[in-house]
């Protein structure tokens, strides 16, 4: 049998940002996924205070040179690699200097969030789909976590649904409290518009909240879990009402083998 392949779509990984829930689970999680037998590729964004030489990132120039339109603007798609030698693991990262040259990540000295974060995500989550496609490799699994991972979910589910790359993958959602206080750009819609979405594709996200945002990709998501142990009480109660299958949280440390079987049940190799 084949193994399975889980494609993990994170907006941050130890050790190349600070540790936080997100990045120490999304760093953890693929290198216990990898240890039980499935194969993993693991995304995030090259932000400009990750430090390239210390972590010894390079350009995979033959991944390198597309070209990806957001709101009319044409912004080269950069991809880089490094490994992180203790996990046996390799870290892809998306980069461009309009979005990810800035020595930060979602918000300035001053904890003012970016205008621009909507465009951000959208170049990250479309970036990690087309290098995917060029790398030949296609998932069982894709796996997003953090707020900037939630357009992912939206693009496999209505612009990437028919291709064949991606027609059958299962996509699983984690729900953390790492949130974002200014809603998205006012133009959030114009620019999915833009980009091929109908309205009825992002119903619900008119105000760009941080809310809104996460509830659009629960909604769409094969799988959802609860990655932070408090998250918002809306969201919590969206997860407890659902009838799309969810995962309750489990500390980091004792994660791997919940998240691994939940893999299995939605792929249909687990019979719950």
């Amino acid at each position: 049998m084949d193994k399975k392949k889980v494609l993990f779509i994170s907006q941050e990984i130890s050790p190349f940002l600070p540790s936080s829930t997100i990045s120490s689970i999304a760093r953890k999680l693929p290198q216990g996924i990898q240890e039980s037998g499935k194969e993993i590729r693991a995304f995030m964004p090259r932000f400009g205070c990750i430090n390239e030489r210390r972590h010894q990132l390079h350009e995979v120039i033959r991944l390198s040179g597309m070209n990806l339109i957001i709101d009319d603007i044409d912004h080269p798609l950069i991809i880089k690699v490094a490994s992180v030698p203790q996990a046996k693991i390799q870290v892809y990262f998306i980069d461009n200097d309009d979005f990810f040259k800035r020595k930060a990540t979602v918000s300035n000295s001053d904890g003012e969030e970016f205008d621009d974060n909507d465009e951000r995500a959208m170049f990250f989550s479309r970036g990690v789909l087309e290098t995917v496609k060029k790398l030949g490799w296609k998932p069982d699994i894709i796996h997003c976590h953090g707020w900037m991972s939630a357009f992912a979910v939206l693009y496999i589910k209505k612009l990437y649904a028919d291709d064949p790359h991606f027609s059958e993958v299962k996509v699983v959602y984690s729900v953390y409290d790492k949130e974002f206080n200014k809603n998205l750009n006012s133009k959030l819609t114009e620019k999915l518009n833009f980009d091929g979405f109908k309205a009825e594709d992002y119903d619900g996200i008119g105000k760009g909240s941080f809310i809104e945002l996460n509830k659009l990709a629960m909604q769409l998501a094969d799988g959802i879990v609860q990655g932070s142990e408090n998250i918002d009480e809306e969201l919590s109660k969206f997860m407890d009402s659902t009838e799309i299958p969810t995962l309750e949280y489990y500390p980091e440390e004792n994660s791997v083998k919940p998240v691994d079987e939940f893999y299995d049940l939605l792929v249909g190799e687990l019979v719950e």
